[in-house]
């Protein structure tokens, strides 16, 4: 499968999400970013993704899934605290 498949299987899931996954054909990253985790602790933002991602992990399609959740506000912050400048 593509990996834009999941990103889009977890976009439909999360309300208001951006993801990117991406991978090498068994072990996946996701990168979600959503207003929907202000709020929330790490896990149930990770939580969120296994659900939306869980038909394929049970499947075995996906093997090992590294997940980056934050809101809007959280990867900007990141991305500002990433950058050398």
């Amino acid at each position: 499968m593509r990996m834009d498949f999941f990103s889009q299987q977890i976009e439909q899931a999360i309300p208001g999400s951006k993801a990117e996954v991406t991978g090498d054909g068994s072990k996946f990253e996701a990168l979600v970013i959503s207003d929907s985790f202000a709020g929330q602790m790490q896990v149930k933002r990770q939580k969120a993704v296994f659900a939306a991602l869980n038909e394929h992990i049970s499947s075995g399609a996906i093997h090992a899934l590294t997940i980056k959740a934050y809101t809007p506000e959280e990867w900007e912050k990141k991305q500002a605290d990433a950058d050398p400048a």
